[in-house]
């Protein structure tokens, strides 16, 4: 009887231990199941967060290829992305670690949207500015092209009426004379005869000239390329004209005759040149012989 009991306490002792085991590996398989669940979670954490972190990266790296005014706190913050992401990489993952990193990230992420926020604002102005900008450089350009165009015809007006006032001289006539004592004038083209020589031209009439006096220079040069007569030199625009008298005429847009007269003697047998000079631009000549 009492073996039997004892048999019985056996049995129920190795029931009780079967049990323990059993429920001991149990446990320790949920708590393997459990550690490989929570491991594979903090991984994918990790990758997740370096994705994020890596966007935020490329973020600023297209703001800062854009160059507004932030480039360098946009540089700055990039470096501050750049280092948690090589802790991130080389860290091994745990859950102090992960939430760790993760509160640097949120705090990284709230300085980046600000920041690119900030320098989406200054891109904007700056294309408002660049368009002004160009607006005006474009309404710059067109008004100077505008002004050139108006200089230009100015120019050319201002030339058209320089030119149209500029007073034509017509026929240039030289006469030689023997002038008797009783003042007669007798013409001959004999050199040795000839004490006067009378040198006249007209001035064309010109309404869109300027009236008043018209002082012209008149040389007469003999065969042997002397100037004859005052021989007085002028000089004009670093010119100098020598000439044989100056003849001044009150013009009044009318067309009006000028004579003067140039006394000498024992002149050169010949072809004689006569010039008439508006100030230093010759404005007639023309010749005559004596013989």
């Amino acid at each position: 009887m009492e073996k039997q009991q004892n048999n019985s306490s056996l049995k129920v002792v190795i029931i009780v231990l079967s049990l323990l085991l059993a429920g001991s590996l149990g446990w320790m398989y949920k708590m393997s199941t459990e550690s490989k669940t929570k491991e594979v979670k903090l991984m994918s954490e990790k990758d997740q967060l370096l994705a994020d972190l890596k966007a935020q990266k490329e973020s600023y790296d297209q703001a800062i290829e854009e160059n507004t005014g932030l480039k360098g706190d946009l540089e700055a913050e990039r470096a501050k992305i750049v280092e948690l992401i090589a802790k991130v990489e080389k860290s091994d993952g745990n859950a102090a670690s992960m939430a760790k990193f993760k509160t640097l990230y949120v705090k990284l992420k709230r300085e980046h949207d600000a920041l690119i926020a900030e320098n989406d604002k200054l891109k904007q102005e700056n294309g408002v500015l660049t368009t002004q900008r160009d607006s005006t450089r474009t309404a710059l350009t067109e008004s100077k092209r505008y002004n050139d165009t108006l200089t230009a015809q100015n120019s050319n007006l201002s030339q058209k009426v320089e030119k149209a006032q500029k007073l034509t001289i017509t026929n240039l006539t030289t006469k030689t004379f023997k002038k008797r004592s009783s003042g007669k004038l007798i013409e001959t083209d004999k050199a040795r005869r000839v004490d006067q020589i009378d040198i006249a031209f007209t001035i064309a009439g010109n309404e869109v000239a300027i009236a008043g006096d018209k002082t012209y220079y008149v040389q007469v040069i003999d065969p042997k390329n002397n100037v004859i007569g005052d021989k007085k030199v002028e000089s004009f625009d670093g010119q100098t004209l020598t000439y044989s008298f100056v003849t001044t005429a009150k013009y009044e847009n009318k067309t009006m005759d000028v004579k003067q007269s140039l006394m000498g003697q024992d002149f050169e047998k010949g072809v004689y040149q006569v010039n008439v000079f508006d100030k230093g631009t010759l404005v007639s000549n023309s010749s005559f012989t004596l013989r």
